[in-house]
Formats: structure tokens, sequence, C-alpha cells
């Protein structure tokens, strides 16, 4: 039997829909290869990566598995000057979450997330579940309502 994630169940907690998905993985793989696994379209898969500012303020952002962030864009959605990926070795202190099962609900401390703006062509979104081989999908909307969400394009060209 699947096991329930924290973010499933504090999505249970608000009584949001969701679908769970869950793959075999004995460690992070690339988000392309979720998507691949799960059968859906990468552009609808979003990977959760956490940063740390010059001004060291942390902020999360969601961009399509097959996507790089731009680290200027981002750091202009943010009003900063510049940002940089958070060390793996902090991702796990700062969040509760490893690397690649970190998601945007229940982290230890809610930061400032924003979501790539192509999430907007989808109504439903699919991220992780906060466990390595666990994912969710629900609808923005419902995103919105558990964690406060800015759009911007924040996506290498």
């Amino acid at each position: 039997m699947e096991e329930k994630t924290n973010v499933m169940r504090a999505l249970d907690a608000k009584k949001i829909e969701y679908k769970k998905y869950h793959y075999q993985s004995v460690g992070a793989i690339s988000g392309v290869e979720v998507a691949t696994l799960l059968h859906q379209n990468p552009k609808q898969v979003f990977k959760t990566l956490v940063t740390v500012s010059n001004t060291k303020n942390y902020y999360v952002f969601l961009v399509p598995v097959a996507e790089e962030l731009d680290l200027k864009k981002g750091a202009s959605s943010v009003n900063e000057k510049s940002l940089e990926m958070l060390k793996q070795k902090d991702l796990l202190p700062l969040t509760g979450y490893v690397h690649g099962g970190c998601s945007p609900i229940g982290m230890k401390k809610q930061f400032p997330t924003v979501l790539d703006e192509s999430a907007k062509q989808f109504e439903t979104i699919i991220f992780s579940a906060g466990k390595i081989g666990y994912q969710v999908e629900m609808k923005r909307i419902d995103l919105e309502s558990m964690v406060p969400i800015s759009y911007s394009e924040i996506t290498k060209s």
C-alpha cells in the first residue's frame, strides 16, 4: 500500500482534491524522467527549486521539469539583485525536504514562491508530494490557497 506524505495529509486536512502518483526510484532522478515514468506532459510537471539571495532571503521557484530556472529573471521577480541555488546540504535543515523530494507545500517555514508563467496554460499542475517517488496533481487555484504564489516568466529562453 502506498503511504501518504505530509503534503497529502496537509491537502486532506484542507479537503483539497488531488491526484497522487507513485513511481519506484532508488534516488533523485531528473524531472523529465519523472514525467516520462508517469506518462505526463513535462510542461505540466514542475520541479521545486530553493534559492538564496545576496540579502540572505530564501525563495522557492516552480519551473517545468524540462526547463531551467533563469536566476536573473528569478531575482527580478522577487526584487532581489541576485540569487543562487541553495546548496544541497542546506536543503533538508531549511525546508525539511531532501533533494528530489522538495515540495512547495509543507516546508518548515513558508517562503515566497514563484510559479512559472507557463503554468497558467494548465488547470492542474503536478509536483513533488514531499518524498522521492511521490507526486501530486492539483488545481493551481488550490495550490494558491495553500502557498502564497506569484507568477512570473522565470525560465531560460
